[in-house]
């Protein structure tokens, strides 16, 4: 099977494509760059060179694919709503692409904004900014096969670059691993590689339902991991106010936990990778 993969090239993209590989797919991976598509090539991969705001490129790359898995996100902040719309659009370009056919197209989101230990059933809130798996329901309301992989706030792994860094970077920028408020609420994380391979099995299962989650560990509070990166920092562990976390207060503070359950028994998924504390006691993490 080919499967054409966004964001080929990030922290999710890259352990998908060389998972997919491993398995024997030929895959086409959308890269920025020729220089960020070397690892890519070295694995087996094809690769087109665009971004999202390139529809037509993306359009033909998902009608000669079998499969899309798309999971390019411009993670600015400071323009996130900008981003959401360009993120929306590519999503509707993909899904007409594969219009009148079986082909799945599995979209990628997150667990901002659901209830504290939210399952599959639950729907997104319709107020989020990010409309991923919005975008993927319209279009499966249209008849599209389309489904949606929310992923847990931290996707973890030696070389991780996402929200976990940003925790640790704050903690050594003021001197106090900081929790918000009581710290009691949870966060979920999933391992890279576990994560990876959950985007395969939904393929192979048939894509057969809306929404499946990649959580391992399913509810952490916040408290607990501000305590073990404190621990190997040497820093002391306290409580702040949102304040303390500027612009990524919603996120420290917020409730992302969710069950695995469904997508354990339909997938048959099994996570093996080190939990978040195996990692956050790695040297490795704090290297940067």
């Amino acid at each position: 099977m080919h499967v054409f993969v966004t964001g080929a090239t990030g922290w999710v993209g890259s352990a998908i494509v060389e998972d997919l590989i491993l398995a024997g797919y030929r895959v086409t991976g959308l890269a920025r760059s020729a220089d960020k598509a070397a690892g890519l090539i070295a694995m087996g991969s094809k690769i087109i060179q665009g971004t999202l705001d390139d529809l037509e490129i993306l359009h033909d790359a998902a009608v000669a694919a079998e499969a899309v898995i798309h999971t390019a996100f411009n993670h600015d902040f400071s323009k996130f709503a900008e981003n959401a719309a360009q993120d929306e659009r590519a999503i509707g370009v993909l899904g007409r692409a594969l219009a009148g056919s079986k082909r799945p197209l599995i979209v990628t989101s997150g667990l901002s904004g659901l209830p504290k230990g939210a399952t599959e059933f639950d729907l997104p809130n319709p107020a989020s900014p990010r409309k991923s798996e919005a975008a993927a329901r319209t279009l499966a309301e249209k008849g599209i096969r389309s489904t949606t992989v929310r992923l847990a706030p931290s996707v973890h792994g030696i070389g991780d670059y996402g929200f976990i860094p940003i925790v640790i970077h704050l903690a050594r920028a003021t001197g106090v691993s900081a929790y918000p408020d009581d710290g009691l609420n949870c966060w979920s994380g999933v391992h890279r590689l576990d994560a990876a391979r959950v985007y395969r099995l939904v393929i192979e299962s048939g894509c057969t339902e809306s929404v499946y989650h990649a959580v391992t560990e399913e509810a952490v509070p916040f408290k607990t991991i501000a305590e073990v990166i404190g621990h190997n920092l040497g820093l002391p562990v306290e409580s702040r106010p949102r304040e303390h976390f500027g612009w990524f207060a919603n996120m420290a503070a917020g409730n992302m936990a969710a069950s695995n359950n469904r997508t354990r028994s339909i997938l048959g998924w099994a996570p093996t990778g080190a939990t978040l504390f195996d990692d956050l006691n790695q040297p490795q993490y704090y290297a940067n």
